[in-house]
């Protein structure tokens, strides 16, 4: 499931655009935008990929850490797990205290 960041609504993974207020979910799903602020953090050096125990191939083969102009959008495309992709965002810290 997605969640738009502008109206909440959630929508399945194969939605590309909320059926609420019509963003494009690529961009403006909760995820991408947390993707987007863990890239504009110059104290983020990589941003990692998290994996459920449980998931399906595609999503196991996204597993790990990534430059982050380079990170895969998630949802995972060609995931196929029942309940969708639940991979997440990891920030890869260059300094955990101010």
């Amino acid at each position: 499931m997605q969640t738009c960041g502008n109206c909440n609504t959630q929508s399945p993974d194969t939605v590309p655009t909320c059926p609420r207020c019509g963003l494009d979910l690529r961009t403006h799903s909760l995820t991408s935008l947390a993707r987007a602020r863990m890239q504009q953090n110059d104290r983020v050096s990589m941003i990692r990929v998290s994996i459920s125990h449980d998931c399906c191939p595609a999503c196991a083969a996204a597993q790990g850490a990534y430059p982050k102009d380079q990170v895969p959008t998630l949802p995972i495309e060609g995931c196929s797990h029942g309940l969708g992709c639940r991979c997440f965002y990891e920030p890869v810290l260059t300094e955990i205290y101010p």
